[in-house]
């Protein structure tokens, strides 16, 4: 069969995905055609939206120089280009992953198709927490929806279409029949990590291939450690995938071998010249003692800068060294919340804030980067309570500081409490996280939650005896924006202690690009 895999993005939200990677691969090995459309590079897609860039004018990441990555603009219109790319390539299927937040963007594409379209398939996320609701909305646009791991439930669909034969019962196949009923199945046994393919990323524009951090471009990948999470925060899904394995006698929760991580390394390396990897796991520290060694071991046979999150919690300063020493780069870490009481109670997670303070000390006593990341908007918080969250980031030595307002995705405990509160309605699709909050709330509106949001890291980097300026510079007014500019500018030039932004010639992007040739068009 040929497939079109189809990868809706905006610029800066995702780096590369490795699910396409694998994806593309595992249809080749089958002997299956596979191409690739991915809306990354087309800035008109929300207005110009720049997720990185956002980034980087609210203080929350240090500024870089984007010039290579606007090399790959595209003016033309997404929505024509993906017609103008099934005429071409005249698939058999089209197989959609995303995001609830991306799932309009995957919509708009596929509305610009001919009635005669091929039949689709969507996969990710989404689809995995909301089947049937992302079947309805699509209005007879998705003809399948994949609930759970798709890797042989894709291979399969394949196989069953090119045959003729009934896709319903296909492991975590859902489809609606033309009478508007419902076709469900159990969830796919999760797949064994060590046996996939390398990915393929042949089929992605080479500015995907890069990635933003301490202010530089990397040409960064991600190799995957964990599948799952052993935590269970309330803001995330992954903990509603293990206990919908777990209802059906499954265990998703394992982690990748390392002779298979050493394998995709020496494959990203010799066949992408990758020159730092982005670790994909919620959690990179729910290695067990033995296993962390072993991982230090093996890595050291490469040395590249390497991106990892984790909890801060899981910090020990021995562990911190051996990762210093083999590459580490930068560390994210969820804060999320500064009140212990709240944090416990919604989000799950019972950690006193003094523990946090003394653990992310050691990052910062052994000099490597960190990031952490904060939430605010919750069902039932209050303005006052994300002033706890911005006293506990001030207590922390961090040199980047993501603040989101909270975004209710499918799957996780906290959209459950917010449609229970009638805060969101059931049937509703969430924006980005980078985006204004969906709930209003009587006790902290949309307004006051973008106001403080945008102000954040001004009130954690500046002198309190500041605050009463910030404060105003909430107002999402002209001049609310104009003393909000003012006090950034400042901020950045006084407090955030990031000296300017790498060139590409500093890092050796301009001959890695004259090395590869032009930009492909697209």
């Amino acid at each position: 069969m040929r497939v079109l895999l189809v990868y809706p993005n905006m610029m800066g939200m995702n780096m590369l995905p490795p699910a396409i990677g694998l994806f593309a691969s595992l249809l080749r090995q089958r002997g299956h055609a596979a191409a690739l459309f991915d809306t990354t590079n087309y800035p008109q897609l929300e207005g110009g939206f720049d997720s990185d860039k956002l980034k980087s004018e609210n203080l929350n990441a240090r500024p870089f120089d984007d010039s290579l990555l606007r090399r790959y603009d595209k003016s033309s219109s997404p929505q024509l280009d993906f017609a103008a790319k099934v005429r071409e390539f005249s698939p058999d299927l089209i197989a959609v992953s995303a995001t609830e937040d991306m799932y309009p963007i995957g919509l708009h594409l596929l509305e610009g198709l001919p009635a005669d379209r091929p039949r689709v398939v969507l996969g990710g996320v989404f689809a995995t927490f909301a089947p049937e609701l992302a079947l309805r909305k699509s209005c007879g646009l998705i003809d399948y929806a994949i609930k759970g791991e798709g890797e042989e439930s894709l291979l399969e669909l394949c196989r069953r279409l090119e045959a003729g034969m009934d896709p319903a019962g296909i492991p975590g196949l859902w489809m609606l029949r033309g009478d508007g009923s419902l076709v469900r199945s159990d969830l796919p046994i999760p797949v064994d990590a060590d046996r996939l393919p390398l990915a393929d990323y042949d089929d992605f524009e080479e500015s995907r291939f890069y990635r933003p951090m301490q202010g530089k471009l990397w040409r960064m990948f991600p190799v995957e450690t964990f599948r799952g999470c052993p935590y269970t925060c309330a803001y995330c899904n992954s903990p509603s995938q293990m206990q919908a394995y777990k209802a059906e006698d499954k265990k998703y929760f394992r982690m990748k071998s390392l002779d298979k991580v050493r394998a995709e390394l020496r494959h990203l390396v010799g066949k992408y010249k990758a020159d730092s990897i982005y670790f994909w796991a919620d959690t990179f520290l729910s290695y067990r003692d033995e296993d962390f060694e072993r991982f230090c071991d093996m890595y050291s046979e490469f040395k590249l800068p390497f991106w990892i999150q984790t909890r801060p919690e899981t910090i020990t300063e021995e562990k911190f060294k051996r990762l210093k020493e083999v590459g580490l780069l930068r560390v994210s870490f969820g804060l999320e919340h500064g009140n212990e009481a709240f944090r416990e109670k919604y989000l799950l997670r019972k950690v006193p804030n003094a523990r946090i303070v003394e653990r992310l000390k050691i990052p910062a006593r052994l000099d490597i980067p960190f990031s952490v990341n904060n939430i605010m908007g919750f069902p039932n918080e209050t303005r006052g309570l994300v002033f706890d969250t911005i006293e506990l980031n001030r207590l922390v030595q961090s040199d980047g500081i993501n603040a989101y307002s909270f975004t209710p995705f499918k799957g996780t405990p906290l959209r459950d409490l917010a449609e229970s509160l009638g805060l969101i309605h059931p049937d509703y699709i969430v924006r980005s996280i980078t985006k204004p909050t969906l709930l209003n709330m009587p006790q902290f509106p949309p307004e006051q939650i973008e106001g403080i949001r945008r102000c954040f890291v001004l009130y954690v980097k500046m002198p309190k005896s500041r605050w009463p300026e910030i404060e105003r510079a909430e107002a999402l007014t002209p001049e609310g924006q104009r003393l909000w500019k003012a006090l950034r500018d400042e901020c950045l030039a006084k407090h955030m202690n990031y000296g300017g932004y790498a060139k590409e010639e500093d890092i050796g992007l301009v001959d890695v690009v004259n090395q590869q040739g032009a930009p492909a068009a697209g």
